[in-house]
This record gives C-alpha cells, sequence and structure tokens, in this order.
C-alpha cells in the first residue's frame, strides 16, 4: 500500500499551459492536498480527473482554507479577475495564507495587490 499524507493546503488558480503541469507537480510531487479553479471549467475538470483534488467553482470556493495559493493567468486584468472582489481569492483567504503570483505581470498590479492583501489584514 501506497501511503498517502498532505503536506499543506493549496489551491491552484489558472490551469494554462504553465498551471496544468504546476499543479499537477505540486499534487503528485509535493503530495499537497490541491484546489483548483480555471475561468474554462473543462481545464478544471480535466485536472481534478487526472490528478484528484477538489474543483472549485470560483477562485475564491478553491482558496477557501488553503496555506498557499498559486496564481498563474494570462495577463494584469486576468489577475485581478481572480484575485480582487467577492469571488477573489483575497476574499476567502484565511489569516497567514500566502498568495503565490507566476503571472507575467506589472509591478503595479502586484502593488494594488499587495496593497489589497495588505487591507484585508
Amino acid at each position: 500500500l501506497k501511503e498517502e499524507w498532505v503536506m499543506a493546503k493549496v489551491a491552484f488558480i489558472g490551469l494554462g499551459v504553465m498551471g496544468f503541469p504546476m499543479a499537477g507537480h505540486l499534487k503528485e510531487k509535493g503530495g499537497h492536498e490541491v484546489s483548483v479553479y480555471n475561468r474554462t471549467t473543462a481545464k478544471a475538470e480535466a485536472w481534478v480527473s487526472k490528478f484528484g483534488g477538489r474543483l472549485g467553482k470560483t477562485p475564491a470556493e478553491a482558496a477557501e482554507g488553503a496555506d498557499f495559493v498559486f496564481t498563474c493567468v494570462g495577463n494584469d486584468d486576468d489577475l485581478r479577475s481572480v484575485t480582487i472582489g467577492p469571488d477573489g481569492v483575497l476574499a476567502a483567504m484565511k489569516p497567514g495564507a500566502i498568495l503565490i503570483d507566476n503571472t507575467t505581470a506589472s509591478a503595479e498590479v502586484a502593488r494594488e495587490l499587495a496593497q489589497a492583501a495588505s487591507a484585508k489584514g
């Protein structure tokens, strides 16, 4: 029997060319409990079918209870849409959780997110 153990609860937002395998490595190689969200639901369903884990209907739902939240989306506007607002990850992240962005984004949006995260606490 293969013993399974969980290192951390992780959310991964954005399952494109980079995000799909990155999230898979966190689950398979890292032993993390992973929940995912993707704008195209079929991609998230395919990821869950391949790796297991949980599918969030919104970025916030995927991020609930996560110790680490990874984002890997297309651009600044995509990043804002999955992080800020009632369905964004910041709305659901628990105190002490860490947001790790892998998007090729501007310094401007990085500062916006830092301010939004700081305001949340």
